[in-house]
This record gives structure tokens, C-alpha cells and sequence, in this order.
């Protein structure tokens, strides 16, 4: 997934522990041999190159998981899509570090992108694209969703105290280490890198960040991130980094992007009362905040 997973567990019985951070690691590797469109042969890139031909079968996991993803595009005013597969790729940032979009090109990828074109059929539980060329992306919830699934495994196994990390992006606190009431986790400051912009415990929550440091390129003398905006077809402009703390880590990652795209007023007015929401804009004068 284009990410280091890591996890740490406290538990009173070695071999127990070891067994649960194991079978949580195999999960990912499940999963991104079923969720990657870099594997050619995972589930998802079938989807990619079949589903505008006709309706696909997909498993009951990936039906749901897109049916979620579609979900978050109608809440978010389709300021989250997975369809901006054609947009990363004139962008370069797909198996790229990024370059200045060809004109035509994103006018002909602009038709290509929106979650209204991804059709469900729940009673099927099939899959089709209403044109030629859609391409899905799952960059935008797959660590996420990794993170919970593997949160699952080490609860099965009787795991109560673990902190899961993937990325360092997108993670989840389980429990508290011995002695401490919750996870500390430091959230950065792009602006003054040298220091945290805050400090949270965490304690059965996720945590989320979407950043514009993270990878971009400087043209025109202008940074251009990999946070694309779906609906013009460009980087979102106005945000250095958000970071939501939620009950789960595929709520986290994939608001994040809503959030880091439409900015505060709206943020204010939408997120529900379980998130919380951490933002640096990127205005000299205006410092990182909780948004209330």
C-alpha cells in the first residue's frame, strides 16, 4: 500500500502477542493483494479494467467497502471521489512524484471522474462503470480500512492494549500502554517543522492525517500536492495538513480529504459530534487549531 505498517502490543503472554502482531501483518498483506492497483492481478485492478465493459462480481469485502467510499462522495459533495484514478495519472502522481497536468489531457480526464459513473447493484452485488476510462483509486481509504481490519485480528486474539500505525498517516491507539491513560501521538506543524503543533492521548480512537508535505512538486512557483480536488480537477488549494481523530481509522483517512478540500467553514458545519478536527491552513497568520 505504498506504506510501512507497524504495530506495537502490550500484553501479559509473549507467544499470544506474537501470534496477534503476526496474523495482524498477514491481514495487510491479504489485503493488498486483494485492495492494490499496482498488483494487476488484485481484485480491485479487475474491477478497473472490466467494470465498464459490463457489471463485475465483486467479493462481499470490496462490495462494501465501495459502497462506503460512495457514501462518503454524497455526504462530502463529492469532494471525496475514488474515481480520480485518471486525474492522478495526467498529474503524475500515480507511480510518480508528480508534474504539471497537459491541458487536454485533464479536460479528457475531467470527464472520467466523478462516483456518479461507479453503479451498484446491491442485489447482484455487482459493480459497473457508466463509461469507458473510470478508473478507481483507493489511495484515499485503503490504509484506513487496513488499520481496522487489523485492529479486528488483535482483538480476536485477545489483544486489549496496541497502537497500529500505517504510515505514520493513519492510525489507531487500542487501550493504553501499562501505567498511562491513553497513546501519546504528536501532530506536526508543516509551518515550524522543528516542533509539534500538538500533543493528543489517544485511547481507542483513530487518527488520520492528509498533508500537503507529504508529496508534491514546485512549479510556477507554486506547490502542486497529491491531494487532488475531484471536482476541478486540480491539487485542493488553501490547507498544509488535517488530522481527524474518529472511532474508526477508514472514517479518518477518508474524511480527512473532504475536510483538507472544502476548509473550515464548512468542516464547522459538517463534522459530526465523534470527530475531532485538527487544521493547519496555509495563511502566515493563522496558526494550527481544533476546529469546534
Amino acid at each position: 500500500m505504498g506504506a510501512v505498517f507497524s504495530v506495537i502490543v502490550y500484553d501479559e503472554a509473549p507467544a499470544r502477542a506474537r501470534t496477534a502482531v503476526d496474523q495482524a501483518l498477514d491481514e495487510v498483506t491479504r489485503l493488498d493483494a486483494r485492495l492494490s492497483n499496482y498488483k494487476p492481478n488484485s481484485e480491485w485492478s479487475e474491477l478497473n479494467r472490466s467494470a465498464a465493459a459490463g457489471p463485475v462480481k465483486v467479493s462481499a469485502e470490496l462490495f462494501q467497502l465501495i459502497a462506503l467510499c460512495l457514501d462518503v462522495s454524497r455526504r462530502s459533495e463529492g469532494a471525496f471521489d475514488i474515481s480520480v484514478g485518471p486525474l492522478m495519472k495526467v498529474w503524475g502522481f500515480y507511480k510518480g512524484s508528480g508534474h504539471l497536468a497537459d491541458p487536454a489531457e485533464l479536460s479528457n480526464a475531467l470527464q472520467l471522474v466523478g462516483y456518479k459513473n461507479i453503479k451498484l447493484d446491491a442485489r447482484t452485488r455487482t459493480i459497473r462503470f457508466a463509461r469507458k476510462g473510470v478508473e478507481l483509486d483507493p489511495g484515499g481509504i485503503g490504509k484506513g480500512y487496513a488499520v481496522d481490519c487489523m485492529l479486528e485480528v488483535l482483538r480476536r486474539n485477545g489483544i486489549r492494549s496496541a497502537f497500529i500505525s500505517a504510515g505514520g498517516s493513519s492510525i489507531y491507539a487500542l487501550g493504553a500502554p501499562p501505567g498511562a491513560n491513553g497513546w501519546a501521538v504528536k501532530l506536526d506543524d508543516p509551518k515550524q517543522p522543528s516542533r509539534p503543533a500538538a500533543t493528543v492521548r489517544l485511547r481507542d480512537q483513530s487518527l488520520s492525517t492528509s498533508g500537503s508535505y507529504e508529496k508534491f512538486f514546485i512549479a510556477d512557483g507554486k506547490r502542486w500536492s497529491h491531494i487532488m480536488d475531484p471536482r476541478t480537477g486540480s491539487p485542493a488549494p488553501g490547507m498544509l495538513s488535517v488530522s481527524v481523530i474518529a472511532p474508526k481509522t477508514v472514517d479518518s483517512e477518508a474524511w480527512a480529504k473532504p475536510y483538507f478540500i472544502l476548509g473550515r467553514v464548512w468542516t464547522q458545519q459538517h463534522k459530526p459530534p465523534s470527530f475531532r478536527v485538527f487544521m493547519c491552513e496555509d495563511k502566515p497568520d493563522q496558526p494550527c487549531a481544533w476546529i469546534e
